[in-house]
């Protein structure tokens, strides 16, 4: 884990005046959880959100489709370079928001950008939340979509054999576990990027030392944390096993990339899942940005970090889903 805590910093002067948090979340109720995000959902195409958010990268078209699995309908927000050949790499994309809000949109910067520039076609889940569709229901959506995906790989343009899986803060939850269930089951999976994950939800979370170390700062806090927990895992529901970093094997999986944000609470759940990783064999590294807090990669509007963050990503997935390719240009913001 980080042994930089010492060394304060503060956030961008726009990013803490915007993310002032002032709701109650350890009173939160599943009622309340379900409003919030759909008052949010309502604000994704503001203005001010967009600018807080980025605009989608031209060079990309976007396209809604539907997927049609058992007792559930879920709404695939699918991103394709616009020169796209028949077939392109897939990168499965998940939102964060704690298992109990988010939609793909707040990722469309980011998710475009891979689509035009990796290229490949790059499929953002919009998967089912709690307190409604508690845990495991959402890592049951995204497994269940890359495998119904990869059935029809023609009908999709995407090659088996180039696979990805993005998933920031709780979609870094899913796109591990998908990893690791993949392994066992199946499909291959190539590679995998995490950004500011979150690998632990057993009791232990509030224990790492940037949860003390980054306190205060924007974009998430531990009683938000704490009710997300409450609200997403579900009684009976063991917290090892929606714990990445808490699988006792982590050999065998795909070369991953994690990216965290130097004043980011998950920041050392991010760096102890590399080391978890690394020391079972699997290619890890972290790229650490300062002045980054949690999320920061779907606000590039308010984090500078955003920018190279995303050239980073860029980066390793091409290399492994084009290893012929070479490295892409720098991009900005």
């Amino acid at each position: 884990m980080s042994d930089m805590h010492t060394i304060q910093d503060k956030a961008p002067l726009r990013a803490r005046l915007i993310l002032k948090d002032t709701q109650d979340w350890a009173a939160l109720t599943g009622e309340q959880a379900v409003a919030l995000r759909e008052k949010a959902a309502r604000m994704q195409s503001s203005r001010m959100a967009r600018v807080i958010a980025g605009l989608p990268d031209r060079r990309a078209r976007i396209e809604e489709r539907t997927l049609d699995l058992p007792g559930r309908r879920l709404r695939l927000r699918v991103h394709r370079p616009r020169n796209a050949g028949p077939r392109a790499p897939l990168i499965l994309s998940f939102h964060g928001g704690g298992f109990i809000a988010g939609t793909p949109e707040q990722n469309d910067w980011l998710n475009s950008h891979l689509a035009a520039h990796c290229p490949a076609v790059v499929v953002s889940v919009d998967y089912r939340l709690a307190p409604r569709h508690p845990l495991p229901e959402p890592i049951d959506d995204g497994y269940d979509t890359l495998v119904r995906i990869l059935e029809d790989p023609g009908g999709w343009g995407v090659d088996p054999a180039a696979v990805a899986v993005l998933g920031e803060s709780a979609g870094g939850t899913l796109a591990a576990l998908i990893t690791l269930r993949a392994r066992k089951n199946g499909p291959p999976i190539h590679a995998q990027a995490l950004t500011c994950p979150a690998t632990d939800w057993t009791d232990a979370l509030a224990d790492y030392p940037s949860i003390a170390a980054n306190t205060g700062h924007p974009g998430i806090s531990l009683p938000k944390m704490l009710a997300a927990r409450r609200l997403s895992l579900p009684e009976g529901l063991d917290a090892r096993s929606v714990s990445p970093v808490r699988y006792e094997d982590l050999s065998g999986l795909p070369p991953a990339l994690i990216v965290t944000g130097a004043l980011d609470l998950l920041e050392d759940q991010g760096a102890r899942y590399a080391e978890r990783l690394r020391a079972d064999g699997t290619d890890a590294r972290v790229v650490r940005y300062p002045k980054a807090v949690h999320a920061f990669l779907s606000m590039p509007g308010l984090i500078p970090a955003a920018g190279p963050a995303r050239h980073e990503i860029l980066t390793f997935l091409r290399g492994h889903l084009h290893p012929e390719a070479g490295s892409p240009k720098a991009g900005g913001r």
